[in-house]
């Protein structure tokens, strides 16, 4: 079993930046890797970016790339989402999820609840 909690989230105007987190516990998280997807209303879960525990790959959706950056600090069994130049359209609620090393939200087995990201044009 794991557990995740977000926090980070909130109001910042375009161009400006905000730092997610995600707080894992369990005692498999080195089986996992770590994603990021959002979901804005009325859209479907969006991927936004993947890191795996061990080796620290990631992989990014092409509309936050140069952007965003996924990391992780395994003392903390923390994942973060530095999201800079943001954008109104990167507007949605934020979560974290342990899975395979995927860019399908049905893969996923784990999810946080949720932290609100909105960027005000």
């Amino acid at each position: 079993q794991v557990q995740l909690v977000e926090s980070g989230g909130g109001l910042v105007q375009a161009g400006g930046s905000l730092r997610l987190s995600c707080a894992a516990s369990g005692r498999t998280l080195s089986s996992y890797a770590m994603g990021w997807f959002r979901q804005a209303p009325g859209k479907t879960r969006e991927f936004v970016a993947v890191i795996n525990w061990t080796a620290g790959r990631t992989y990014y959706a092409d509309s936050v790339k140069g952007r965003f950056t996924i990391s992780r600090d395994n003392a903390k069994n923390t994942v973060y989402l530095q999201m800079n130049s943001l954008k109104p359209e990167d507007t949605a609620v934020y979560y974290c999820a342990a899975g395979p090393f995927s860019t399908r939200h049905t893969e996923y087995n784990y999810w946080g609840q949720g932290t609100q990201v909105t960027v005000s044009s």
